[in-house]
């Protein structure tokens, strides 16, 4: 007979994740165990693993969520009147956005990576791939100069990438410098000319 499901097995999910996500981005994947999340999510162990059963399935979950989020994002931003370079201002305000509401997710995403078996790698990098190949038309479109130049185009646009990924390791978006005014410094940085 079939194990029914918990009313609140979904939110149960969610929680688990959130909580793996900020105990891998505090302690790395190597540094934390299954206890740790089992006891921060107020559950066994064997628990925990009726719904995550092992680890690593825990740290696809956190990454797959957060990538598919992105890539749902980046993908069905498209232009609203405004110029290319408006159109790359939001996306890239996008960006700031979900990696404040998500900045555990997006430190997992960044230094755990090599900590998912190789096929679920390479699931998360083309993901990865589909989300930079969007940026890089939006940057192409304000930067047409880009257009003939694919190897340049690519430079600029990890570069832009390089900005976005690292910024949540230091940025307070109490701080001095709000979340509008770091846009539109990004933006100015990968409009500017020179090097195309």
């Amino acid at each position: 007979m079939a194990r029914t499901r918990a009313a609140d097995y979904d939110e149960r999910l969610q929680a688990i994740v959130e909580e793996a996500a900020r105990l891998f981005a505090r302690d790395g994947f190597n540094g934390t165990a299954v206890s740790d999340i089992a006891k921060a999510c107020s559950m066994s162990k064997s628990l925990l693993y009726h719904y995550y059963p092992s680890k690593e399935d825990l740290l696809y979950a956190v990454m797959s969520a957060h990538v598919e989020t992105l890539v749902e994002d980046v993908e069905t931003i498209g232009p609203d009147g405004g110029t290319p370079a408006d159109e790359l201002r939001r996306v890239l305000g996008l960006f700031m956005q979900h990696y404040m509401g998500a900045s555990d997710q997006q430190k997992v995403l960044l230094n755990e990576l090599e900590n998912l078996p190789p096929e679920r790698r390479s699931e998360i990098v083309a993901k990865q791939r589909r989300i930079v190949d969007a940026v890089q038309k939006v940057l192409v479109a304000a930067r047409p100069e880009l257009g003939g130049d694919s190897g340049m185009a690519r430079a600029r646009t990890m570069l832009l990438f390089g900005m976005l990924n690292w910024t949540m390791t230091w940025y307070d978006p109490e701080g001095p410098v709000d979340p509008a005014r770091m846009v539109d410094a990004m933006a100015e940085m990968a409009l500017g000319g020179g090097g195309a």
